[in-house]
């Protein structure tokens, strides 16, 4: 009975072997770095409509003394301040964006120059998610006593809007620049290996610049369109060759 275990344990070390040869491990993935590859950059944009605008308007007063010019910018700033809230602007989409006092210098030949009276100007910046509404805002501005504007710039909110379609785009332009060359040089495209997200670059907020103006009672509403923006991405990706 010890002799037929002993033969059957022995039968089964020798055959170990043989199955193992028969039947190998699997191979291990190659390495990223042991293939054959081709890197590319692809481009791809998305067109977004701005859905943000931001303007900034402004009171210049000028008088003999600071306290007169002071007080009369006070008057006109609060004027339009309460004018824009009033028309739909929220305190937090309003904020002081210059303020200075400036002396008027008189200069005649042969003589030091003179103080001849005081510059006061304040300025504020509306902000708001509501393009609609900017020609309105404008129009209540100069109504109250606006005599200054810089301009008038559209952007984007969530500066994600249009991200997928334009990363998709981008990785559609890279797969077909890979397979171009990889036909040309007689091989084909395999699988991508490796992407990376060069980032996104969108164009700075488009002003519309304004002259000084006077105000007046009847300003109609200012007629503003605020257009589209491109935005562009970019994404490089290894594909494999084979």
């Amino acid at each position: 009975m010890k002799r037929i275990g002993l033969t059957a344990a022995l039968m089964a070390a020798i055959a170990l072997p043989i199955i193992a040869q028969n039947n190998p491990p699997p191979m291990a993935p190659r390495a990223v770095g042991d293939m054959e590859t081709i890197s590319v950059t692809g481009t791809g944009k998305s067109s977004v409509v701005p859905d943000r605008f931001s303007f900034t308007v402004g009171v210049v007063t000028q008088a003999p003394s600071v306290d007169d010019a002071l007080n009369r910018n006070n008057a006109q700033v609060a004027d339009v301040i309460a004018a824009l809230k009033k028309a739909g602007a929220a305190d937090r989409e309003i904020r002081t964006s210059s303020f200075y006092i400036m002396p008027q210098q008189d200069y005649q030949q042969g003589q030091p120059p003179r103080v001849a009276g005081y510059q006061v100007s304040n300025s504020v910046t509306v902000t708001k998610n509501d393009p609609a509404i900017v020609g309105k805002l404008l129009q209540v501005a100069v109504s109250a006593g606006v005599n200054q504007a810089s301009g008038i710039e559209f952007s984007v909110a969530d500066a994600s809007k249009g991200r997928d379609e334009g990363l998709q785009r981008a990785i559609a332009d890279a797969r077909s620049k890979a397979m171009v060359l990889a036909q040309a040089a007689g091989r084909t495209l395999g699988r991508a290996l490796m992407i990376s997200e060069g980032g996104a670059s969108a164009p700075p907020p488009r002003p519309m610049y304004a002259a000084a103006m006077m105000a007046k009672s009847d300003v109609s509403q200012v007629p503003v369109e605020q257009g589209s923006q491109e935005h562009s991405y970019t994404v490089s990706v290894v594909f494999e060759l084979r």
